[in-house]
């Protein structure tokens, strides 16, 4: 009895040595591997803050992240140990196939704001012109961006469809190119004209110093199509274009310049 009872001992503490290196590389894989899961969620957090990622979402998403990040650490760390893990892994693949499969528009999406997240292409408050819809971006959510128009509409965008096109950031540089037409009638001196224009814009408030650019830039039927080029900050576009006309109109009034309208002569027959 008591020689079976040694032999159980001994062999016991042979398997105990024999496993010992796999079971602390396995511990060395937890330990690390969770310190670098939680490194990484924390990264995600701070990145989630500055693209002003709705507040309520972002513990959901880092705690998803989290999770499927740990996973991926312990059946490492089973692998380590030796622990069959092909047929767990098997089934995972399985079921993530399924599930991608019929939320595929949806993981499109959700991988587009992932990229969106990182590659920052436009970032909360930006002023964005997508698939057509122009206006500041309100939030960047998991699936979809919101932006209010200009006309203060709420424009929801799914990331997918944001990020498959071209889209245009206006909030990228410092200034902006205002881009404005003025008709001059024919019968002006053009070099006139371009003084009183220049001489009105001197009077809009928000409008950046850059020197603008008033030029011919057409024949019409009717009139001589000036192109009037201010420049304005992001936020200040609209002011400047708005104020910008109605400066011109004061302009011309004052000067006595009468723009030219279709007239229809009817002959007597």
């Amino acid at each position: 009895m008591d020689f079976d009872i040694m032999s159980s001992i001994q062999g016991m503490t042979d398997a105990l040595v024999a496993w010992a290196p796999q079971v602390i590389a396995a511990i060395l894989v937890l330990i690390i591997g969770f310190w670098i899961v939680g490194w990484i969620t924390k990264m995600v957090g701070k990145s989630m803050d500055k693209a002003g990622l709705d507040q309520d979402l972002q513990p959901f998403l880092k705690s998803l992240i989290s999770v499927l990040l740990k996973v991926l650490v312990v059946i490492t760390a089973a692998g380590v140990v030796g622990v069959e893990v092909t047929a767990f892994a098997a089934l995972l693949a399985g079921a993530g196939l399924a599930i991608g499969m019929a939320l595929q528009g949806t993981l499109g999406h959700f991988a587009a704001g992932v990229m969106v997240l990182i590659f920052k292409p436009y970032r909360v408050k930006d002023l964005v012109d997508i698939q057509g819809q122009l206006g500041h971006v309100d939030e960047i959510q998991v699936f979809n961006t919101i932006i209010t128009t200009l006309d203060n509409k709420k424009v929801i965008i799914p990331n997918g469809v944001a990020t498959s096109g071209i889209m245009t950031n206006l909030s990228s540089y410092d200034k902006l190119r205002v881009d404005l037409n003025v008709a001059m009638p024919y019968e002006e001196d053009f070099d006139k004209v371009q003084g009183i224009i220049l001489g009105a814009l001197d009077k809009v408030a928000n409008k950046l110093p850059d020197a603008p650019t008033v030029e011919i830039e057409k024949f019409d039927e009717h009139n001589v199509l000036l192109a009037v080029r201010p420049y304005a900050t992001p936020g200040n576009y609209w002011d400047v274009y708005f104020q910008s006309y109605r400066e011109i109109k004061k302009a011309f009034g004052a000067a006595g310049i009468d723009v030219a309208y279709p007239v229809r002569k009817i002959k007597n027959i």
